[in-house]
């Protein structure tokens, strides 16, 4: 098993490499540069800021440096947050975002996946279709209109009553500020787990394994828990790769709506001021965890299914 861990992480690397590559070229072919503003600049100012920063130097020269500086942990400095690092803001960025992501993956698991069993045993009946109707319109209906809806209902709606909650900013991660936006974060995942459990659940009733453990005479709570339970929880755990690693390097909606200073916003400014290195930074560390999450969920296959093997 260890083997096969170390050989996937030797397969991130390239992986990886490839995405700072096309990252990095692909930001300086985008329109305008980080020192665009409404104002312009004097052109000897932006031949010192540009200098200043290496942006004359050939394309293939800044990327080597870049790739350089990479290899030793430093994303270089931010263009527009003038007295940080872009590792700087990173570190004060993904905590929070770590904070959120995992508490809003925590409800979501332990929502989504109840609600998606019951559905499934439930199948063709009112509690299956209010659990389908729910979890579809859970998930056709984007963040940053939940958010505003719960905006208006908690921070306008219930004004001065025991139920209002702040209705942005991060007040050093107090609990009234967090309910909101893990909330909105959430919900869609909810939605997103209870759809696949449900589906899982009811391919995995109608597998032979399921008919042969009922017909000999095992209880059916034991059939459930014990045997059809590991092989629906394979989809959820797929899903669960790429979804941990969205939901833990945070929404750039949701955190640009209640003005939480996660990487997620970061990434949103830096995208509107051109802030290369910013960009770049936030988007390495996005698909570093995304890397790590699928080589995670190919582990727990092996605990879910006998039948997985490593050599």
């Amino acid at each position: 098993m260890w083997s096969y861990f170390a050989r996937r992480l030797l397969i991130g690397v390239p992986t990886l490499f490839a995405v700072v590559l096309f990252c990095f070229f692909l930001m300086r072919l985008a329109p305008g540069g980080p020192f665009d503003g409404e104002a312009p600049v004097p052109p000897e100012v932006l031949a010192n800021l540009r200098a200043r920063y290496h942006l004359d130097d050939p394309l293939w020269q800044q990327f080597f440096s870049y790739l350089g500086n990479l290899l030793r942990g430093d994303f270089g400095p931010s263009f527009k947050y003038k007295d940080f690092t872009v590792t700087e803001l990173i570190a004060q960025g993904l905590p929070v975002s770590i904070e959120n992501g995992l508490s809003a993956l925590f409800i979501a698991i332990l929502i989504g996946l109840p609600l998606g069993i019951t559905a499934a045993l439930s199948q063709n009946t009112a509690r299956d279709y209010a659990v389908s109707g729910l979890s579809m319109i859970g998930i056709v209906i984007p963040t940053f209109v939940t958010g505003q809806i719960l905006i208006l209902a908690f921070g306008v709606w219930l004004r001065c009553t025991p139920f209002q909650l702040p209705a942005g900013g991060w007040n050093d991660g107090a609990f009234a500020n967090r309910i909101l936006p893990v909330t909105v974060l959430a919900l869609p995942f909810i939605a997103y787990i209870a759809r696949i459990s449900r589906a899982s659940m009811i391919e995995a009733l109608r597998a032979n394994f399921v008919r042969t453990a009922r017909a000999k005479g095992l209880p059916y709570r034991t059939v459930i828990l014990r045997h059809a339970l590991k092989t629906a929880l394979m989809p959820v755990v797929t899903f669960l790769g790429p979804a941990t690693a969205f939901i833990l390097t945070g929404s750039m909606v949701v955190e640009t709506i209640f003005q939480i200073p996660g990487i997620g916003r970061y990434f949103v400014q830096g995208a509107l001021n051109r802030d290369y290195t910013l960009v770049m930074g936030v988007t390495i560390v996005g698909a570093a965890f995304v890397i790590i999450a699928n080589i995670i969920v190919d582990m727990i296959y092996g605990v879910l299914d006998p039948k997985v093997r490593y050599e």
